[in-house]
């Protein structure tokens, strides 16, 4: 008798707009697996339903005392969720929660914006060193460990 193998616990964190647009996408991806999907914007859990769904401090750059405060509120979720692989398509929540993830032990895939056409975001390029897999939506920004996964257009 074949033993049902365990599900991953996957989270799948992004900043709102674009990015969440972008991580929803993926939802498919992960449909076998215990996600636990995170963003700044409490509405966007009508677009998960009967999913583990948590908010955090919506941060940029410029207000390091909101950083500071969605770092600490990645890191609960990350105590209570254990995640085996941590996907994002990026900014701060992303950034904060891949270097996170690596540090739980938890595989790391980011997901650079298809809007950073010409050159990997400022989240990008933070999370990069800390991610097990960089993916980039176009074929001309492909190199070293940024890999090309998108439509050849």
């Amino acid at each position: 008798m074949e033993t049902e193998s365990k599900k991953k616990r996957v989270l799948a964190i992004s900043s709102r707009g674009g990015h969440w647009i972008e991580l929803i996408r993926l939802k498919e991806a992960f449909a076998d697996q215990d996600v636990t999907y995170v963003t700044t914007v409490p509405e966007y859990q009508d677009m998960v339903i009967g999913a583990n769904f948590r908010v955090v401090t919506e941060a940029t750059r410029d207000n390091k005392l909101r950083l500071i405060r969605m770092f600490f509120q990645i890191f609960w979720i990350m105590l209570w969720v254990r995640p085996d692989a941590v996907v994002t398509t990026g900014a701060a929540p992303g950034v904060a929660a891949v270097w996170l993830g690596r540090r739980f032990g938890a595989r790391t895939l980011f997901v650079d914006s298809v809007a950073a056409c010409e050159e990997i975001s400022l989240s990008g390029k933070l999370a990069l060193p800390h991610s097990d897999a960089f993916l980039t939506q176009w074929q001309h920004l492909a190199s070293g460990r940024v890999e090309f996964h998108g439509a050849n257009v």
